[in-house]
């Protein structure tokens, strides 16, 4: 069996005979409010497995580096080993969930121009906004790799907004994580699935993702499933 290096609430990682490779599983767990609200939606780690490598293919084919080397099975997949630069970096086209909430707008409002903001990775405090200031003067970045950072992200954010949009998706916002490689080199980490991208239906504003576990609107399942069936065709 080999060795577990870590857990978190979706996934977990295994070490591999390369010391710069890694086996990442994907969990069916579902969680929310930072762990608050827990539960299991059903073959969740098979579906995301399956959108995140239909997301990192596409994006390696528009220039952008990132971890996954191939899908092994159903729920596993070979990645770099990465050294995980502790930002949760989300960016925000249409607010939604908690910014509408602090700007007092309805959930649809158009933002004039992409939001990127930064959260410090950690559960125990509760993943605090922070700002690039932050990032360089607390050692969780550096002032290049922020900037890297940034426009890798809005890079990957045209490619993901223009690609869905033909496949009558909005991209309202989503999460993404870097890491950095055995060479240093930045790199996009993680994943990119309905469990941390908020994506609507273009003509009805049908929610496909997590916020149906969220709020409890039900057929979560079926949501993940549209999704593939729009990405793949299948």
């Amino acid at each position: 069996m080999a060795e577990m290096l870590y857990e978190g609430k979706a996934k977990k990682v295994f070490a591999t005979e390369n010391p710069n490779e890694v086996v990442i599983y994907y969990k069916d767990d579902a969680t929310a409010f930072n762990g608050l609200k827990k539960g299991t939606i059903m073959d969740k780690g098979i579906m995301n497995n399956t959108i995140t490598t239909f997301f990192f293919d596409l994006l390696g084919k528009n220039g952008i580096p990132h971890h996954q080397i191939k899908k092994l099975s159903d729920r596993e997949a070979l990645c770099k080993k990465v050294h995980i630069i502790p930002l949760e970096v989300v960016t925000r086209n249409i607010a939604a969930g908690s910014l509408a909430k602090k700007m007092g707008v309805e959930e649809g409002y158009v933002l004039k121009k992409p939001i990127i903001e930064f959260c410090y990775k950690n559960d125990e405090l509760g993943d605090p906004m922070i700002n690039d200031d932050y990032a360089e003067a607390f050692g969780i970045a550096t002032d290049a790799q922020v900037k890297e950072i940034k426009e890798l992200t809005l890079k990957i954010n045209t490619i993901l907004t223009n690609f869905l949009a033909e496949r009558k998706i909005r991209l309202i916002d989503f999460k993404l994580e870097f890491g950095t490689d055995a060479d240093g080199k930045v790199i996009l980490a993680d994943e990119i699935t309905p469990d941390t991208a908020r994506l609507w239906d273009w003509d009805t504003n049908e929610k496909l993702d997590k916020d149906r576990f969220r709020r409890d609107l039900g057929n979560v399942e079926d949501a993940y499933h549209e999704v593939i069936r729009r990405l793949t065709g299948k």
